[in-house]
């Protein structure tokens, strides 16, 4: 009880300005911007029945909101290792803009608020995938980054549920075509986050957070991954232009197919240059790469659609 206080006492110096960016830092907007984009592409896609644009505002918040929580959840857990490293020192937590109870307080009430939402006035199935979201990524993937290298595989199950959250959203149900979506976001997220891993291995072993590149420093392992990866997803994401509904609706038609081979070619090209190079610059054109790639596909994805 007296540690809280301490706690609620040194925060009180923060102002109201500062308290309020803080909150906001810590619901990683950016990040939850991407999910919440990815999310629509798969609304849109999963409407053919007909677009209800209230369902889909009602299916956007309840997907923010559910980000903006998972990611003030995540912070909170990993308050401590977050002071050890210098791209996160100056979050919230580790700058006791915002006490550890704040937070968690913060947290749950936003997860709590989203699957209600999602739950009432979107459907259950959406509302149940969030629910896998919470767990997957705060209780699972979240402390197993001190564990083992594997907890990256780990998060990027719950971590590929946006787009399906979308598609779910709008047709209450699970096709093929959402599982692609799926597929696609899961493959992603390899290359993505094993360049943000050997961009900063060093923090990552300083903090004991057991990324691949710190387990194993030569970074062959590393490097096979970033490729064996953005590999797989070049057939995942051609997919989309070979499935229709029942209704004999494509999911997207050769514009998509075009635009999203060349883009998995330049994605596969950064992957295999950074393989090689293993240095930090190619590994930072490799997740400038990834961070181009998924935004624009998707976006084609949802112009192509037929």
């Amino acid at each position: 009880m007296e540690v809280i206080t301490a706690e609620i006492q040194e925060a009180k110096a923060v102002s109201l300005r500062e308290k309020l960016a803080a909150y906001l830092e810590l619901t990683k907007p950016r990040i939850a911007l991407l999910l919440v984009l990815t999310s629509a592409a798969g609304f849109y896609l999963g409407a053919d029945a007909g677009f209800n644009f209230v369902l889909f505002v009602n299916s956007m918040i309840g997907i923010m909101l559910l980000a903006f929580g998972v990611a003030t959840l995540n912070q909170f857990v990993e308050r401590e290792t977050d002071k050890l490293m210098e791209r996160t020192a100056k979050r919230p937590l580790p700058t006791k803009k915002i006490t550890p109870a704040e937070a968690l307080i913060f947290g749950i009430s936003l997860t709590f608020v989203a699957e209600i939402y999602l739950a009432f006035l979107v459907n259950g199935l959406t509302a149940f995938l969030g629910l896998i979201v919470i767990v997957g990524y705060v209780f699972l993937y979240t402390p197993l980054k001190t564990k083992t290298s594997a907890s990256t595989a780990i998060g990027a199950l719950p971590g590929a549920l946006p787009p399906l959250m979308g598609f779910t959203a709008a047709a209450n149900e699970i096709t093929l075509g959402a599982w692609v979506l799926f597929a696609m976001l899961f493959l992603w997220q390899f290359p993505h986050f094993l360049a943000i891993a050997w961009m900063y291995r060093e923090q990552y072993a300083k903090a004991g957070i057991l990324m691949l590149p710190v387990v194993e420093p030569e970074g062959k392992i590393t490097a096979r991954q970033m490729v064996i990866f953005t590999v797989l997803l070049l057939p995942v994401s051609i997919t989309p232009f070979f499935i229709y509904d029942f209704a004999g609706h494509q999911m997207a038609g050769w514009i998509y197919l075009v635009g999203t081979s060349i883009l998995g070619i330049w994605f596969l090209t950064a992957s295999i240059e950074a393989a090689r190079a293993k240095t930090v610059e190619k590994a930072r054109k490799l997740l400038f790469v990834s961070i181009l790639y998924l935004p624009i596909v998707f976006a084609l994805m949802v112009f192509d659609h037929k």
